[in-house]
């Protein structure tokens, strides 16, 4: 039976902030997406912020990068 992912209380709002400091996406940063998306449980602020995430990327804001996490 496969386990569903679940999002620790503030994960997306820090992915949100950092990917908005960096102008990066990683390949990390991009597995917290997609564990959001399949979350059932969050609110619909938290889907309009990953919307919103996902057309900035669309538009050329944000750039995905290969890396599996910026270190600082």
């Amino acid at each position: 039976m496969p386990v569903a992912p679940s999002l620790l209380p503030t994960a997306l709002s820090d992915l949100t902030a950092h990917v908005a400091e960096s102008g990066n996406i990683t390949l990390a940063d991009r597995y917290g997406l997609m564990a959001a998306i399949f979350d059932e449980s969050i609110s619909d602020e938290e889907r309009f912020a990953i919307d919103r995430l996902l057309r900035a990327v669309c538009r050329g804001r944000f750039k995905l990068v290969d890396e599996l996490s910026v270190v600082m």
